[in-house]
């Protein structure tokens, strides 16, 4: 009988799923896609979070658009940067790159925490792709606020501990302690060097100038949170707004899911696709 030949491997790239990694600047950038529809939202997390922070909408959304979640260079699944620090540039960059990946058009861009100082970066750098913009308590600015945390706590013998602290510090009434746990391990698993790198990137001051954003905007905050400055919000995003969800901590869309999920799905037909 002749000899069989075995068969190659075929790869197999499926609507919904993880994409082919995109990169920047020699960064390998994990992302996933879901759903399939002619809309599409950037899901972006926050400081030593990743992707799996919006496992609360990503089922939800996917059903009518098409939902894009990424680690951000040095979180999660993604490579770090080994000719420079993390910066927010750098941040605003791999969420181009993915975009260009999947072959996005313009694109809603929901960012929590460190992600809202993320999406107003790439808002500045590309403009014309940003149908809307989503934070998820972010701060704005400085002012008025207490110092910003010190980069260099969150390193060393006591840097984890400084760090857990400061975790256990943004839990809300509604946060389950599975909820907890999750977020804990997600957070403490992030090497240090993202820690204070990215801590250094979100309080850098390019990142606190007054310009404004013509695009439709959300402020999803927490509950009496104090990241919440209506008037300032409106000041930047003139065609926005901000909301508290009751009984939550920072990770809104984590401990309250549905409240979330109505509010971002009742403000989606305003964005400018």
């Amino acid at each position: 009988m002749p000899t069989m030949r075995p068969l190659l491997p075929i790869l197999v790239l499926s609507v919904s799923g993880l994409m082919p990694a995109a990169s920047v600047e020699g960064v390998q950038i994990h992302s996933t896609v879901r759903g399939s529809g002619p809309k599409t939202i950037v899901f972006v997390h926050g400081w030593t979070c990743d992707e799996s922070s919006w496992r609360g909408q990503v089922p939800y959304f996917e059903k009518s658009y098409r939902v894009i979640t990424l680690d951000l260079p040095g979180h999660g699944k993604s490579g770090s940067p080994t000719n420079g620090p993390l910066t927010m540039e750098l941040f605003g960059k791999s969420i181009e790159a993915v975009r260009v990946e999947a072959k996005a058009g313009k694109i809603v861009l929901v960012g929590h925490s460190m992600g809202t100082p993320v999406i107003r970066e790439y808002a500045r750098l590309y403009p014309s792709e940003v149908a809307a913009l989503v934070p998820v308590d972010g701060v704005l600015h400085l002012s008025g606020s207490p110092n910003a945390p010190n980069p260099d706590r969150m390193k060393g013998t006591e840097g984890l501990k400084n760090r857990e602290a400061m975790i256990r510090g943004m839990f809300g009434p509604s946060a389950t302690p599975a909820i907890q746990d999750h977020i804990l391990k997600m957070m403490l698993a992030a090497p240090e060097a993202t820690a204070s790198q990215a801590m250094a990137a979100t309080f850098a001051a390019p990142n606190w100038k007054d310009d404004t954003f013509a695009v439709p905007a959300l402020g999803i905050y927490a509950d009496h949170s104090t990241a919440d400055d209506p008037a300032y919000f409106k000041k930047i995003f003139p065609r926005g707004s901000t909301v508290e969800v009751p009984g939550t901590g920072h990770f809104v869309m984590l401990e309250k899911p549905a409240e979330f999920n109505k509010l971002l799905s009742d403000f989606l037909p305003q964005a400018a696709y």
